[in-house]
């Protein structure tokens, strides 16, 4: 056995994994799952910080707090030197950040009983879009992170690779493979070829033909979706009596993940308190202020994903929203939904395209595609995808696993 794991930190959900007798095995993190959401709570009322299905259960519960989930999208962005408020305490977003991947790995650790100095993390093909500058510092926090706690050797590895290594682990033959990799934050894919010899390979560059992706996951759907259904209802879109509409900014940050606590900020209350004097439709907004009152956007949040996992398994969901004053119940589509993340699906295509274009592989060549990733269940997106390489197998992964199994695969390689 290995001192060395691999750590898939992703934005909506986490795995650790490592190899046993050459098999990867991902560790049980919390109450025997082998996944931990992507998320922390502070509980204000015990002065404590807990972690993954807990802590959504915690904020769910009432307590006084701070939810954080998406931290993985603060990786670049200018936001991960920032902190929140509650309670009159600060709590930096690095250190959160710090705080998550040490309870990660002390978590993997007590699973093997035993410690892991060497970790392969998985990174996206892009952390952030057309800025190679902003990608390099998001890598670089995060290894500064993983060193902080306590990781003495560390490598990278694209995360649609990752989930490659796992798939060959199941194939007899060789296959030239689209790996689709639809996370929480991110659409990364991989061309490559896959085939028992190869996997004895230690140097597989020669292998991977293409690598690419787009800053487009689960938490875009789920922030369109919230736009295009739930924000009216809040007044998104209402004029103000100057005949200008409500500015849009704040319905946008209480539908993005990672930036809803900052509609909980005092300056952002002061604002909406003065806009609130200036709109035409006040039963409308009087349900936002309430809302954000109450401290229920992430609330507010957890229900739209519910409809988007719903809508990726069926053409109707039913949306209870009852902590709106007054409630409200919606009727959502799957052709609504759709219409809503059309421009998303888009520029994933265009992904893809650009990936065969790269490699100069002619689409009806693929023999596989392998989809992974939570968010790859939805279902435009997977139509829209499979359409792309139309003689392609379709096979389904570990949508939260194989990543981190795949990981775990490559940890054995670099650091054996």
């Amino acid at each position: 056995m290995s001192d060395a794991c691999g750590v898939d930190f992703g934005t909506s959900n986490s795995t650790m994994g490592w190899s046993r007798q050459g098999q990867p095995s991902l560790l049980a993190l919390e109450d025997g799952k082998m996944t931990l959401p992507s998320v922390v709570f502070f509980n204000a009322d015990e002065n404590e910080f807990s972690y993954g299905r807990a802590a959504l259960s915690t904020y769910l519960a009432g307590y006084e707090g701070r939810l954080m989930r998406s931290l993985k999208s603060l990786l670049g962005s200018g936001m991960i030197d920032g902190q929140t408020e509650v309670g009159g305490r600060a709590l930096p977003f690095r250190a959160l950040l710090s705080q998550f991947i040490g309870e990660l790995k002390q978590r993997g650790e007590r699973a093997a009983g035993r410690r892991f100095d060497s970790v392969v993390l998985g990174r996206p093909v892009h952390f952030v879009d057309d800025n190679a500058e902003a990608d390099q510092l998001a890598q670089d926090t995060l290894e500064e992170i993983a060193r902080a706690v306590g990781f003495k050797h560390i490598a990278f590895q694209y995360e649609p690779i990752a989930a490659a290594f796992d798939y060959e682990s199941t194939i007899d033959r060789e296959e030239l493979v689209l790996i689709a990799d639809i996370g929480g934050g991110t659409s990364d894919f991989s061309l490559v070829r896959l085939s028992p010899e190869r996997a004895k390979k230690t140097d597989r560059l020669d292998d991977i033909l293409a690598t690419g992706g787009v800053h487009v996951g689960g938490t875009d759907f789920d922030k369109y979706l919230s736009l295009s259904s739930v924000m009216p209802l809040l007044g998104l879109g209402s004029k103000l009596t100057s005949n200008s509409e409500v500015p849009s900014s704040y319905y946008f940050n209480l539908a993005t993940w990672h930036t809803i606590n900052l509609i909980y900020t005092r300056k952002a209350w002061q604002q909406l308190q003065d806009v609130y004097r200036e709109v035409a439709e006040r039963d409308k907004f009087a349900r936002l202020l309430d809302l954000v009152e109450q401290r229920a956007g992430h609330w507010l949040a957890l229900q739209v994903e519910a409809a988007k996992i719903g809508l990726s398994a069926d053409e109707t969901f039913t949306l209870e929203l009852d902590r709106l004053r007054p409630p409200e119940t919606l009727q959502l589509s799957r052709a609504g939904f759709d219409a809503s993340i059309d421009h998303l699906v888009e520029s994933v295509e265009q992904t893809v395209g650009k990936l065969l274009a790269d490699a100069g592989v002619k689409a009806d060549a693929i023999d596989s595609v392998f989809f992974t990733g939570g968010s790859s269940g939805v279902h435009l997106l997977r139509k829209r995808i499979a359409a792309l390489v139309p003689n392609a197998k379709q096979v389904e992964g570990d949508l939260f696993g194989s990543i981190g199994a795949g990981l775990a695969l490559d940890a054995v390689r670099k650091f054996s």
